[in-house]
């Protein structure tokens, strides 16, 4: 079974920083990608931002250049560094493991991201 830890959530006033970090109990090597998303209260489950294992990015529209996703693949460890938060980005985050074509999707347990006016 492969565990997926979340942390770095937590109270921030809007225009502040949080980085979000997961460590995954196996080698992020073996997914093809890893992918951070949220869900906000009466919304639905959305990918905020992704990352294959050759390295490319994607990420939602609204936090194109606030955002950062990358990898630490001798920590197994996955973040996304959040600058200029919004209170729209109010929400808890789940952090992902990919293996294409395999039925292998696991996320972790979410880490609550609260941003205040």
């Amino acid at each position: 079974q492969v565990r997926l830890v979340e942390s770095g959530g937590g109270l921030v006033q809007a225009g502040g920083s949080l980085r979000l970090s997961c460590v995954v109990s196996r080698s992020i090597l073996s997914f093809d990608a890893m992918g951070w998303y949220r869900r906000a209260p009466g919304k639905e489950r959305a990918l905020v931002a992704g990352i294959r294992q050759d390295g490319g990015t994607t990420y939602l529209e609204t936090v194109k250049g606030r955002f950062s996703i990358s990898r630490d693949d001798a920590k197994n460890t996955v973040y996304l560094q959040m600058d200029r938060l919004e209170v729209e980005d109010t929400a808890v985050y789940y952090c992902t493991a990919t293996k294409w074509g395999t039925g292998e999707d696991y996320w972790g347990q979410g880490t609550q991201v609260t941003v205040s006016s």
